[in-house]
């Protein structure tokens, strides 16, 4: 895994549909619009946030850790809506021993069911295995969320297992997870 690809200079991943990039301060309004909706975490363990100040620190917080080289945190921004964010994908949890990496994508509720997420799965998949190298990406996904297990499948992911009452997720207590995970592999196969 070669993770100065990802923590060396921010990363941009381009589709011709979307642009994967740094999510800066003149974009709060919209993150404040993704993280003020509750219904946008109904199945993440984020806690929706409804002040627009605790909002703009979290954005430094994306810096930070990006800096930490502990997670990457692009915006999802559509070519054709004139730079406008329209979600967020993160890939974190860097293990460099073995290899992996774990992805985790959320929309703002007016783009949802438009392939959105799924494309943008699609381009970070891309980049982690051929740019980083890294050799297996996983996702955890609350088994009621359907939608999101079909994003990953579209992919090329493949359910491995349900962990039951094994996480605790903010405002969400213990929860079961779902783990679906892609080896480079699989991925190279399906191409």
């Amino acid at each position: 895994m070669n993770v100065e690809i990802v923590f060396g200079d921010f990363p941009v991943l381009e589709s011709a549909n979307l642009v994967l990039k740094k999510i800066d301060d003149v974009h709060l309004e919209e993150v404040y619009k993704i993280y003020d909706n509750e219904n946008v975490f109904e199945y993440c363990g984020i806690i929706p946030k409804h002040n627009v100040q605790t909002v703009r620190k979290m954005i430094g917080h994306f810096d930070r850790d990006y800096h930490k080289k502990s997670r990457v945190k692009w915006g999802i921004f559509q070519k054709h809506q004139s730079d406008k964010l329209v979600g967020i994908i993160e890939a974190m949890d860097f293990n460099q021993k073995v290899n992996t990496v774990s992805i985790g994508y959320f929309l703002a509720e007016d783009n949802w069911g438009k392939g959105i997420a799924t494309e943008s799965v699609g381009m970070a998949v891309k980049f982690l295995f051929e740019e980083v190298n890294v050799n297996r990406i996983q996702a955890e996904v609350m088994p009621a969320n359907e939608v999101s297990k079909k994003v990953l499948l579209k992919n090329g992911f493949m359910k491995e297992g349900l962990l039951r009452q094994a996480f605790i997720w903010s405002g969400k207590g213990i929860i079961d997870l779902e783990i679906y995970g892609i080896l480079k592999g699989d991925y190279t196969s399906i191409l």
